[in-house]
């Protein structure tokens, strides 16, 4: 027996040499002798005596780091974790460079999560200092500076989280105790941060507090799902909770269904498979689709509809279905203006007008602004125009000068619009005969038996008698010959002929109208002995149609 005892003392002592000397085997986390939450911080606090650096590396260990005291609101905390109990405990403060400055906020120290910001200090007396410096704080809560290699009584952690659960609401006979992640234990947390856990002894229960990502928050719950005894927070239900068959179980009201862990209550939406749209109706869910989509045979894809196929001419000229719509084109030569398909605009690419322009079917054609007409010899270009005996003169504001359209006469008078008047052309005697005159010019008419010559001459027409009319024309020597009428002769248009050419045209054709009836009256008596008989049909004073009748000849065949 003796030499049992004595194998298992060298153990043991053999292990305590190998925890101390740190020989691959590591301490367990201090946990901390108290700790206060609140709605996103919880502090901590820690009696072991430690140097700056292992203080700081536990704080880090439990997903923290150590204290920083910004405001008066962790200087209370601080205060309620201490109770009265003496020691200096290590804060987040630490010294980056060679001495203090005593001057300064914060005395040129640095919060361990990289700032300086703060609204709260509160320094014991200290002059400059150098070399590696930390803070402590005591128990009358002020900060001292010391060497961060030499250790301090204890330290304080700061946790923080997104979020946070409240504490179960009471129940009579039962007790809870909360568990938070960084190794905090008890029952009089008022909120818990996530990840911490609620045991529940009476009831066999364990609980914990976990982030809900749709509700944005933290909320109680359990691995397996459904309700809890109703008695504790409501069973966990967000509806209401009731015994069913003696075992708690949860109900959601109208509208609502329950979620997969049997407790939160939901949209029946909520995990629906629907593509683009679910809408809830009766207790349940339709999947619906966007405009230009169809509901597939699954119930809750969605297709695309042939926009172009389904509704006829539902653009002017060219349709082009897209996903989920349509686009409507115009052919070539169009171009999109406002919705409609309108042609290019020939204007805007080759026009040369001096002033306004106009499509027509083909191409374009220019227009004048009031006042101007278009230029008779070019249309690109504009002159001034007047439809009135008078009309205000065009004048240039720069050069105050001012002009009037062809045909009409400035007529400028001091302390007065200037006006353009019309010159009546009809009174300086340019025409022969009878003349019209119109704002910005004038127009000659002929008496009757005259042609116009020119813009203002006339000519009279010359008419052949009528015994040269009368003759007849014969072809051939056996019998009557074919009848030829003798065409009518129109006068030539003044403009087309020079007044010598006229007359020499004239004389020339009655020459020739002689010589052939001439010779028709020389076969005719050589012919036939009766005399033909000639009827005339006058059109006009100053045309005539001859019509030639045959009659019975004694001639023998």
């Amino acid at each position: 027996l003796l030499p049992l005892l004595l194998l298992l003392l060298l153990a043991g002592l053999g292990l305590g040499l190998g925890l101390g000397l740190g020989l691959g085997v590591q301490p367990e986390p201090v946990a901390p002798s108290g700790a206060q939450c609140l709605e996103h911080d919880c502090f901590g606090i820690f009696w072991a005596t430690r140097p700056f650096a292992e203080a700081s590396a536990a704080c880090e260990k439990g997903g923290g780091h150590l204290m920083t005291v910004r405001s008066t609101v962790a200087e209370d905390a601080i205060a309620l974790l201490l109770q009265n109990r003496s020691g200096r405990l290590w804060l987040g403060l630490r010294l980056p460079q060679p001495c203090t400055e005593p001057e300064q906020n914060l005395r040129g120290f640095q919060w361990v999560t990289g700032d300086r910001s703060t609204d709260y200090v509160n320094w014991a007396p200290s002059g400059r200092r150098c070399g590696e410096r930390c803070v402590t704080v005591s128990r009358e809560l002020s900060w001292e500076e010391r060497r961060c290699d030499a250790p301090a009584d204890g330290f304080l952690c700061e946790y923080n989280y997104e979020g946070s659960c409240s504490r179960l609401p009471p129940s009579e006979g039962l007790s809870v105790t909360y568990i938070t992640p960084f190794g905090a234990r008890g029952g009089d947390f008022q909120v818990v941060p996530p990840g911490s856990r609620a045991v529940v002894p009476a009831l066999g229960l364990e609980l914990r507090c976990d982030d809900e990502e749709e509700s944005e928050g933290s909320r109680w719950s359990r691995g397996t799902p459904g309700a809890w005894p109703c008695l504790l927070a409501n069973g966990g239900c967000e509806g209401s909770c009731g015994e069913e068959g003696g075992r708690p179980r949860c109900s959601c009201p109208d509208g609502k269904v329950l979620s997969p862990d049997g407790r939160a209550c939901g949209s029946p939406c909520a995990g629906a498979p629907c593509q683009h749209h679910c809408v809830v109706a009766d207790g349940s869910f339709v999947c619906m689709c966007d405009s230009g989509y169809r509901l597939g045979a699954d119930g809750s894809s969605c297709e695309d509809d042939d926009d172009c196929a389904v509704v006829p001419r539902l653009c002017e000229q060219e349709c082009v279905n897209t996903e989920g719509g349509f686009e409507c084109r115009c052919h070539r030569g169009y171009e999109m203006v406002e919705g409609h398909c309108q042609p290019v605009s020939r204007c805007s690419e080759t026009s040369s007008c001096e002033q306004l322009c106009e499509d027509v079917p083909g191409g374009y054609r220019c227009v004048c602004m009031p006042g101007y007409t278009v230029h008779p010899l070019d249309p690109s270009r504009c002159q001034l125009h007047c439809n009135s005996s008078q009309c205000p003169a065009q004048c240039n504001p720069y050069s105050q000068s001012c002009e009037c359209p062809e045909g009409f006469l400035l007529d400028e008078v001091s302390g007065s619009q200037p006006l353009c008047h019309d010159i009546d052309e009809c009174s300086m005697d340019h025409c022969d005969h009878d003349c019209t005159n119109y704002p910005g010019g004038y127009k000659c008419h002929c008496h009757d038996g005259y042609l116009p010559l020119d813009k203002n001459r006339c000519v009279k027409i010359t008419t052949p008698s009528p015994e040269e009319d009368e003759k007849e024309e014969y072809s051939g020597d056996s019998g009557p010959g074919t009848q030829t009428p003798i065409p009518s002769r129109i006068p030539p248009t003044a403009e087309q002929l020079h007044p010598g050419a006229v007359v020499g045209i004239a004389v020339g054709a009655l020459s020739a109208a002689l010589a052939v009836l001439a010779l028709g009256y020389h076969l005719a008596k050589k012919r036939c002995r009766p005399p033909t008989t000639m009827d005339y049909k006058c059109s006009s004073p100053h045309e005539k149609e001859m019509g030639l009748q045959p009659v019975t000849s004694g001639c023998a065949a």
